[in-house]
């Protein structure tokens, strides 16, 4: 016994002296580890400064029971505590108190509290009885994740984006990088059953947040399209569609919205038709032809063609207006105007037959024939066929001059008749506007100039004039209106099915601008595959759709920009100007409630006094991280969460 007494010192001895280092090493990286605190990524927001993309901190709740039981705050303060937590969740009072004495007499040392609890509810819990004694006296344990929300939902979701399992798409995937915040680090200590919980309430390194961005989306616009859309899209129960608003003069996309059916006949942003899908556009692109020949002076807008009955044959290959007997001998303004397929044939094959070459040439210069290049993954790309190709046959050139034989995405049609509305200079359409890291901006994205002349002044305005009578007394007099004018084109399309064009599937389409005279804004909306027997041309499909957007677009945005002398010099205002910020300054040394405020009303209040501010969500505020009579620490974050 006194051999193996001696034996069990010298272990204990060689096992706490001699290897000691080593099993503490051992130990410490069994029941010690360093975790990541992820970062939120940047915000996406809208050029008026709503939010569009956000990470939101949801927490869960634990408690490690046996710390307040050893503490001797348990049994004074679980009565108290039972009861914020019954006025937070909704369960009786009696229910979390038998919980948290359950979880007492099994000593339990990781309960589960509550899941998926805000940022604004984190910070009451963290309050509660118990609670707010911390991670060793109170046991208390929370554990954050971070989601990504879109705060107006899911409007305009393909174009803002993501970046997660799903891959790379929008706006967020283009910029991924850019939003990527920095990882903070925290120890945690290994308990029982394999659970882990933080060491202290101080973290290694705290996280830092990524970038913003700021689009060019504007909230109203885009709210204005997207209903548009879905509208035409329900009742003729298409298969999808896009619309799309641009400002004329700097290429800014202020809505977006591109819609996908579901088997249940609902719609939601499926993908990013416009940028992505490109398609034969049908008599949208007679504009690309007419304009070539009126630049290339081969025609003028009074040029008489003949459409014979409506009905032609070019290589045995049959052309055919939608008017039944045609229309007859008619100016070059007028085959635009009601979309003849047979005129703007004739037209186009008189002149360029024997030089295609250069009406190819043309196309080249007004976008067509490669894509437009956004930082936005998966742009379509674009067909234009080329006599030096293979596929280049007898009819290439006519089935081009009304549509067909050619392949564009709706944002390609779209800058061609932007650049017409713009006085002839083509901007690249573009969805950023800047770049910003800590509220500093870093990069402004100025407006890009593809093209500086598309075409002469004097083609332009005749151009643009017929594109007027094609809503005044052409294919789209339908949405004609007294109140406002507008400008464009419509366009109907066979899709080809099996390898043939098929009578029952169609793509309705629409292209313009507004005001017609000093155009403020262009837009486009294609829909899919209509329901034949409710209407498939683009006049009837289409053409509402952007009428509508033009009309609400008009009634709720001012057009037309008012001047301002900003040299005058306002003496009194300036002085009232500076007693207000005194006054500011004087009364809030505390910090003032928000709650019910609006959101720029607040923001501009709390900046003034020298407060950071976050926004979560859109509308009114409704909570507030600082409490009402804190003291102001200038510099300070205060969250704002929005009704």
């Amino acid at each position: 016994m006194t051999l193996f007494l001696m034996a069990i010192v010298l272990r204990i001895f060689n096992i706490q002296y001699k290897e000691g280092e080593k099993y503490r090493k051992l130990s410490t990286e069994l029941t010690i580890k360093q975790d990541t605190i992820y970062a939120n990524k940047g915000n996406v927001y809208a050029s008026d400064g709503n939010l569009l993309a956000t990470s939101m901190s949801k927490f869960t709740i634990r408690m490690d029971v046996m710390a307040a039981v050893i503490n001797g705050i348990f049994e004074k303060n679980v009565a108290a505590l039972s009861r914020e937590l019954s006025k937070m969740f909704g369960k009786s009072q009696q229910y979390y108190q038998n919980k948290l004495r359950r979880a007492k007499n099994k000593r339990n040392r990781y309960l589960l509290i509550a899941r998926n609890v805000g940022y604004v509810d984190y910070l009451k819990i963290k309050q509660f009885p118990i609670f707010k004694e911390g991670v060793y006296k109170g046991g208390f344990i929370a554990i954050q994740k971070t989601v990504r929300a879109h705060p107006i939902g899911k409007i305009a979701e393909r174009t803002i984006g993501y970046d997660d399992y799903r891959g790379e798409a929008g706006i967020e995937g283009a910029f991924a990088e850019f939003m990527q915040g920095e990882n903070g680090l925290r120890w945690k200590q290994k308990i029982a059953k394999n659970q882990w919980k933080p060491i202290n309430d101080i973290n290694e390194k705290e996280p830092v947040d990524g970038h913003d961005i700021i689009t060019t989306i504007d909230v109203n616009i885009q709210d204005i399209t997207h209903h548009a859309l879905l509208g035409s899209l329900e009742y003729f129960e298409a298969d999808h569609g896009c619309a799309v608003v641009m400002e004329t003069a700097t290429g800014e996309v202020k809505a977006i919205s591109n819609l996908g059916r579901t088997s249940k006949g609902t719609y939601y942003e499926k993908r990013n038709y416009a940028v992505w899908e490109s398609h034969e556009p049908g008599s949208t692109f007679k504009l690309a032809s007419l304009m070539i020949a009126l630049d290339d002076k081969k025609i003028d807008t009074s040029t008489i063609v003949d459409t014979e009955k409506g009905r032609i044959f070019i290589h045995k290959k049959k052309v055919e207006d939608s008017r039944r007997g045609g229309y007859g001998k008619i100016s070059a303004a007028r085959v635009f105007e009601v979309s003849s397929n047979v005129g703007i044939v004739k037209l186009i094959r008189k002149h360029y037959d024997n030089q295609p070459e250069k009406f190819i040439s043309k196309l080249e210069s007004y976008g067509f024939t490669k894509p437009i290049g956004f930082q936005i993954k998966g742009e379509g790309k674009p067909y234009v066929p080329n006599p030096k190709d293979k596929s280049w046959s007898k009819i290439s050139l006519e089935w081009m001059s009304w549509g067909y034989g050619v392949s564009v995405t709706p944002m390609q049609t779209l800058m061609f008749y932007n650049a017409v509305a713009n006085n002839g200079i083509m901007v690249k359409p573009r969805f950023i506007k800047e770049l910003r890291r800590e509220n500093k901006t870093e990069k402004i994205f100025e407006t890009e100039v593809v093209n500086p002349q598309i075409a002469s002044d004097e083609t332009l305005r005749k151009i643009r004039k017929v594109m007027e009578n094609v809503v005044v007394k052409g294919t789209a007099d339908n949405i004609y209106s007294p109140n406002f004018s507008m400008a464009g084109k419509t366009g109907t399309a066979k899709k080809v099915v099996n390898g043939i064009y098929s009578t029952k599937h169609y793509v309705a389409s629409f292209a313009g601008f507004f005001p017609a005279e000093n155009p403020k804004y262009s837009c486009i909306v294609v829909v899919h595959d209509p329901k034949k027997e409710k209407g498939y041309y683009g006049a009837t499909v289409a053409a509402p759709v952007f009428k509508e957007i033009a009309q609400k677009i008009y009634t709720t945005t001012p057009i037309d920009k008012q001047s301002v002398d900003d040299k005058v010099e306002f003496a009194v205002l300036e002085n009232r100007y500076k007693e207000f910020d005194e006054i500011i300054q004087k009364t809030y040394n505390k910090i003032p409630d928000v709650v019910g405020m609006s959101a720029m009303d607040a923001l501009s209040l709390l900046e003034n006094i020298g407060l950071k501010v976050k926004l979560y969500g859109v509308g009114k505020v409704k909570s507030q991280s600082l409490k009402k009579g804190e003291q102001l620490i200038k510099g300070k974050t205060i969250i704002l969460k929005l009704s």
